[in-house]
């Protein structure tokens, strides 16, 4: 149940891509979440794996799209991706450390 609820936000982050056509609005958006959730039930190294998500999916993004791999139609950021999309991956990368933990507790 617990990892559910940790997925949930990242859900209706996604479902509200179709919903905010603005991506620099969807962008605010993505912030007001990651402040929130981050404020509430904060854990070890949680604004860490925030920053390294942020910092390294923008720059992987980039060079997939650099060397055709990905192709984005809404491209509001550097000209190749939406701003919105590091920021989805930012909280993605913080759910992904809350989820492992509570599996790692699971398995001992």
């Amino acid at each position: 149940m617990a990892l559910f609820l940790y997925i949930l936000p990242i859900l209706a982050m996604i479902g509200l891509i179709p919903l905010i056509v603005n991506d620099y609005i969807l962008a605010m958006v993505y912030l007001i979440f990651a402040r929130v959730l981050l404020a509430t039930r904060r854990q070890k190294n949680d604004l860490l794996a925030y920053l390294f998500g942020l910092f390294g999916i923008t720059l992987a993004e980039y060079l997939f799209v650099s060397t055709g791999v990905e192709t984005f139609s809404r491209q509001s950021l550097l000209g190749v991706m939406p701003v919105w999309l590091p920021l989805l991956w930012a909280y993605a990368f913080v759910t992904i450390k809350r989820c492992l933990r509570i599996l790692d507790r699971a398995s001992i």
